[in-house]
């Protein structure tokens, strides 16, 4: 069993925490809080303990430490716990400047276990895609077109689904744009009173220097809305893959259609339930991420830290979180020099 301390009380905080409710056999928890208001209020929300001091926590004895506050002060708190010996799992993003990607960089070069919980290509319905693509069924790929995740959690997606080489410099140049929707769906409910939000909107094109290229479109609201949708689309020379849809040519260069089915690896077979095969068994045809495979994404990597802590391989590399970190803010920075190209050149924390 693997015991961790999940630093941070906000709404990713308790997907942790529901982690360890839901597999109580293979994870424990316990919340570090900064008052007893939001001590309650997770406790409450999610079943599992809360405490307010370091020592509380070191009592616990974890075999590693989840930093799920604000992205302002991730690594910062990071390499807090870095400090007291203790590996570390991060939300996304590992960093939200240079600066700090070098500080983390130099300390994971030293020696600390640092993990950035990037689930998104351990959906069980990406992972059949991603899977798709490295037994080759679509060729080589090409080209990509993502209405689907934002920022770093695209570049991750991204680089996998055109098997981007580590370290591939790339350009990217577009725009983002406010535009009026209405609101209908939220983290708390429904949203019926037809309110209309004004909401940025990311366009940009990527350009790696394979000649692969990626077309990034995307909108936050697309997370939580009944009237906005969600796409994928990867080419490679021998077929496509469009959302669930594999269309490509079998060994006899015969044309092929097949969908893509959510399967849980063997690997993780020890964290299926019910509400995943549930998910599975009723499958749509459309691309709908959704709160079950998220918890069972970041269940998977949690799993993984046991091997990871016996020196296995990291569940995510580090200097995958690093790429993702970076491409966010080169977005940010292409998004407020519209059409201007933003080259990505050096890795910064290298330097």
């Amino acid at each position: 069993m693997l015991s961790y301390i999940i630093v941070g009380s906000g709404y990713r905080a308790e997907y942790f925490a529901r982690v360890a409710r839901t597999y109580p056999d293979l994870f424990r928890a316990l919340f570090l809080c900064r008052s007893e208001e939001k001590a309650a209020l997770v406790k409450a929300h999610t079943g599992i303990d809360a405490v307010l001091s370091v020592d509380d926590c070191l009592a616990f004895q974890p075999d590693f430490i989840v930093i799920a506050v604000d992205r302002g002060h991730i690594a910062d708190v990071a390499e807090e716990w870095i400090a007291r010996g203790y590996p570390v799992v991060t939300e996304t993003p590992v960093g939200d400047t240079v600066d700090k990607l070098r500080r983390l960089w130099r300390l994971g070069q030293q020696g600390a276990k640092i993990v950035c919980c990037e689930q998104y290509h351990r959906y069980p319905i990406l992972a059949a895609g991603l899977e798709a693509i490295r037994r080759g069924m679509i060729g080589a790929p090409s080209s990509l077109y993502m209405s689907l995740l934002h920022d770093y959690h695209g570049a991750s997606v991204i680089r996998k689904a055109l098997q981007i080489a580590p370290g591939e410099e790339y350009a990217l140049h577009g725009m983002r744009q406010r535009n009026p929707v209405a609101e209908t769906d939220s983290r708390y409910g429904a949203i019926l009173d037809g309110r209309i939000k004004e909401v940025d909107r990311d366009t940009m094109h990527i350009s790696f220097a394979s000649g692969k290229e990626a077309i990034y479109d995307f909108s936050s609201i697309q997370y939580r809305s009944y009237i906005r949708s969600r796409h994928l689309m990867v080419r490679g020379d021998r077929g496509e893959w469009s959302d669930t849809l594999l269309m490509y040519l079998d060994a006899a260069n015969q044309p092929q259609k097949a969908f893509l089915l959510p399967e849980i690896p063997d690997k993780y077979r020890a964290l299926d339930t019910q509400a995943l095969r549930d998910a599975r068994r009723n499958w749509l045809p459309f691309l709908a991420p959704d709160t079950v495979q998220d918890e069972y994404a970041i269940a998977s990597i949690l799993l993984d830290m046991g091997d990871y802590l016996s020196g296995g391989p990291s569940p995510y590399p580090l200097e995958e979180s690093m790429e993702d970190a970076w491409f966010w803010l080169l977005l940010n920075e292409a998004a407020q020099n519209p059409w201007q190209e933003i080259a990505a050149r050096r890795r910064p924390w290298l330097e």
